[in-house]
């Protein structure tokens, strides 16, 4: 399908599905020792949804994403954990939403995307990185492939950038070593898809979710890539597949919240248990959400902006989970 058409189609979505979304709680066991708990904090400035989330020290970069009129934009605002407080940054070069995000050794940088909003919609494979003592953004090496949709997560000294949407749904795997400035292919992911997450656990890359499109085919797969190996293994899938949803990682627990499938919105939180090989629900999110996107600092994870409805719902929702 055209970039075009998928505009249309999202757009007649959105019509139906803003008044319409069943909330999803999450089909895991529950965690009865130890569920978590959720805390709201100083609401994002603008309402955004299809953002890019990242964390340098004690701030966190919201990037861009579907703002008013379904419009993309370049706005940047940084939340600063220990006062509670957001303000804006230098905007992206370019209006984005759908991009991905990463740090390296304290640098930022942020990836692919799709520009234009009710217009249409056209696939991004730059780069850029943000440069904090100058408050601007410095273009770097482009990805080899154009992809909005899709999710990263770092390696050490490199970034894999996983999936996406490239003309229809792809299994590309980049990675780019951010010291040489440049990107290299490495083994496929074996799901093709798109909304999809992604973390990082032991030096392994996990992808999770993700479909082939809204009415398509949604994904509860787990794969992990193993950089020492070029390959990759299955994983204990999601209780459900969804698209639009995020993870992170803390120690060796992976944690994934939200997403959406048609008309379903979901709140759940749900934990990657090693020891039983299963997942687990934790305290679900108080505001359901799909287009999110994740950061920890200090033990505790960070969830803003997103959209309240399958489709076109953004909100300012600002919530923090402490497992």
């Amino acid at each position: 399908m055209s970039t075009t058409r998928r505009l249309a189609l999202v757009l007649v979505i959105a019509a139906v599905a803003g008044c319409v979304g069943a909330t999803v709680d999450s089909q895991a066991p529950i965690d009865q020792t130890a569920s978590g708990s959720w805390i709201v904090r100083a609401p994002m400035p603008t309402a955004r949804q299809e953002v890019a989330v990242a964390a340098l020290g004690s701030r966190i970069y919201v990037i861009g994403g579907i703002g008013a009129g379904a419009e993309a934009a370049a706005t940047v605002e940084v939340y600063d954990v220990p006062s509670d407080r957001w303000e804006a940054r230098a905007p992206y070069p370019v209006p984005v939403h759908h991009a991905a995000a990463a740090v390296v050794g304290g640098r930022l940088f942020v990836m692919g995307g799709y520009t234009g909003g009710r217009v249409g919609w056209t696939r991004l494979a730059t780069v850029h990185e943000y440069d904090v003592a100058r408050n601007a953004w410095v273009q770097r090496a482009s990805m080899l492939t154009q992809r909005g949709a899709l999710a990263a997560t770092a390696v050490g000294d490199r970034i894999h950038a996983l999936g996406g949407d490239s003309d229809g749904v792809t299994g590309a795997h980049e990675v780019y070593d951010v010291r040489a400035d440049r990107w290299t292919r490495a083994a496929t992911m074996p799901t093709a898809r798109d909304h999809l997450a992604a973390t990082t656990v032991g030096g392994r890359v996990w992808a999770i979710g993700g479909r082939t499109g809204f009415f398509g085919t949604q994904y509860p797969n787990v794969e992990i890539y193993d950089p020492a190996t070029d390959s990759w293994r299955v994983g204990q899938p999601l209780p459900e597949g969804r698209g639009g949803l995020t993870a992170a990682a803390i120690g060796d627990r992976v944690y994934v919240f939200g997403g959406e499938a048609p008309l379903k919105i979901f709140n759940a939180s749900e934990m990657y248990e090693t020891a039983g090989n299963r997942w687990i629900a934790k305290a679900p999110m108080p505001t359901p959400r799909h287009g999110i996107g994740a950061a920890v600092v200090g033990g505790r994870i960070y969830i803003a902006g997103g959209a309240t409805s399958p489709g076109f719902a953004r909100t300012d929702a600002h919530e923090v989970f402490t497992p």
